[in-house]
This record gives C-alpha cells, structure tokens and sequence, in this order.
C-alpha cells in the first residue's frame, strides 16, 4: 500500500507529534498548518459529569481533566500555535461547596509543578488571567513562580483564566483606565475612551483575540468567558466531555474550524477576498 503522503506530514511540527492513529493520521492529511488558529480558547467543561457517569466523585473528574489539559497544551505547542487559552476557575465556581474549591486549587498546584518540565521543553510562556490577587497565598505564590520561570520563553503562550470573569475583565480594565486617568495632569474635560484602549487594558494585552473557542460537553453558552476577545471568534461546541477530549477530537476541531468562511462582518465576493488577520489586543 502506498503510504499516505501530503506536504503537510513533511513539517516537523506534526512528526513530532509521535505516534498517531489512524483517524489522527487521517484529519493530519486535511490539516493546513499554513491556516491553524493563532489562538485558541477552551471551556473546559464536562469534568464532573464524566465522573457521574463512572459513579465516581468529581475530583477523579477533575484530576482526569488535567491530563487532557496536558495533552492540549503539548499538541498546541508543537503546532505552533501562538496562543492557547484554558478556563480554569471562574469567578462563579467560589459558589461550589469549599472541598472542592480546595481540591481544585491543590490540584492546580500540583499541576503547575509535576508540568514544569514540560512547559519549558517546549518553551511555553504562562500567563494567567483574572483577579489572582484574590486567589489563596500558596497559589498566588505558584503563579508568580510559573510566570518568572517562563517570562523568557519563546514559544506558544499559554493562558489560564484563573478567578475569571469576562464581565470582571471588562470592569477592571475601566477602572485601570480611570486610576490612570487620576495620576496624570490630564484635562478633566470627558473624553471618548477607544476600543483600542480599553484592548490595551485587558488582561490579554498582546494576544491576539481567539480566532476559535471551544467548548466541551454540549452546553450552548460561553459563561462569561472572553466577552470582549471573542467577538469574531468561530465557536465550536462537543458533546465530548473534558476528560475524554482526546488529541484526536482537538485535530477534529481545528479541521472544522478550516472549513469556516470568516467574513469579519463583510462580503466576500467571489471567494478571492483574503480573510482579516486576528486583531492584536492594544492595537
């Protein structure tokens, strides 16, 4: 049989991806790495379902979710996507019972130190959005620690939206706008405050907004994630739930985001118009 050949499979990005299925080898030969998302958001829901459904408590759920979080994060690094964005913990999630709040945020710990390793094989440089000043001391420690590490890296940036909130995000680049406003000798005349200001005010400063969101386990709503950032953004919804989305279900999305005609708000008129690059936030 002659082996499957394609320009794409001669990029070292995808054999270095190690061994594949044959379904994975399957969505590699469609997969143009000249046309991947520069960045690429995920709700990560589904995890205690998954557990409900193996009559098993929610944390196994969770800590089962953090190895698809790891597989996502290597897949997408060695791709090349510029950006990658986990929703981790969100400003709604204080309302669950304090166990799991607990486990959630040792388990993050935990994550940050047993992936290190990996984070800097691959030169991934970690951010993390939200209000982690709000976060518990050892965390807030971890994540400072994650991001000293790696503010020399690189490679893929990669986000985790920690005590997010979209609407939050939104409130407090208002409020860095009028602490600025305050420090400064500037009129007190109103003025008009810029999209591109308020961008530069966001905790995403310097990425670019998310050319694809996803979200596992069917729920149909973006839960006040990325409000601002993903107002162009393709959005593709799974019923896979977080723990069982494989490396094979993520080349299935980033195939069915190829097959989207992005308009931006415009007209393409004979398919010949070049689709509008992702705006950069603060720009």
């Amino acid at each position: 049989m002659t082996p499957l050949t394609h320009k794409t499979l001669e990029v070292p990005a995808l054999a270095s991806l190690g061994p594949v299925t044959p379904e994975e080898a399957r969505l590699l030969e469609i997969l143009d790495l000249q046309r991947l998302p520069r960045h690429l958001a995920v709700i990560m829901d589904g995890n205690g379902r998954w557990a409900q459904k193996r009559h098993l408590p929610r944390i196994a759920g969770h800590r089962s979710g953090t190895q698809t979080a790891r597989s996502t994060i290597e897949t997408c690094a060695r791709l090349h996507i510029e950006a990658l964005t986990l929703y981790a913990f969100s400003v709604e999630n204080w309302r669950r019972p304090k166990t799991e709040i607990d486990f959630l945020m040792q388990l993050l710990r935990e994550y940050l130190r047993q992936e290190m390793p990996l984070i800097q094989k691959h030169s991934i440089r970690m951010r993390f959005l939200g209000r982690t000043d709000e976060l518990p001391a050892g965390v807030q420690n971890d994540v400072r620690e994650a991001m000293d590490k790696t503010a020399g890296n690189q490679g893929m940036t990669l986000c985790v939206a920690l005590n997010y909130g979209g609407r939050a995000e939104i409130v407090d680049a208002v409020n860095a706008i009028l602490a600025a406003e305050r420090t400064t000798l500037a009129s007190s005349a109103p003025r008009r405050i810029t999209e591109e200001e308020l961008s530069r005010h966001l905790y995403t400063d310097g990425l670019p907004d998310p050319d694809l969101l996803i979200r596992t386990s069917g729920e149909m709503r973006v839960s006040n994630f990325l409000l601002w950032q993903i107002a162009y953004a393709e959005i593709l919804v799974t019923e896979t739930l977080w723990p069982d989305f494989n490396r094979t279900r993520l080349l299935e999305a980033l195939v069915e985001f190829q097959k989207r005609e992005r308009r931006y708000g415009g007209i393409r008129e004979g398919g010949s118009a070049e689709p509008k690059p992702a705006r950069v936030a603060g720009e």
